[in-house]
């Protein structure tokens, strides 16, 4: 008999970022902050476009962030939250 795998339940977290705007006026997120205050730092962003939420529901702009060896979708909402999915 195969094992269903878990089901996992990813929900919206808000979360506070650190960002810059550059002389072009693009918004881009420098680091996270979760909930405990653990800080983590964006290696790099691969992809900024808009798009929704899957998981978590919503949408807003989706940057696509390199966190170490770890790709995660960092949300920005038309209501000034940023946000991630979060299992």
């Amino acid at each position: 008999m195969i094992k269903d795998a878990p089901v996992q339940n990813p929900k919206k977290v808000y979360v506070k970022v650190t960002a810059d705007f550059g002389p072009d006026g693009r918004l881009m997120p420098k680091s996270i902050t979760w909930r405990d205050g653990q800080v983590f730092d964006i290696d790099r962003v691969t992809e900024i476009r808009r798009a929704a939420a899957l998981k978590a529901g919503g949408c807003g702009v989706r940057y696509t962030c390199l966190i170490g060896n770890h790709i995660s979708f960092l949300f920005y909402e038309e209501n000034y939250k940023w946000f991630v999915e979060a299992k």
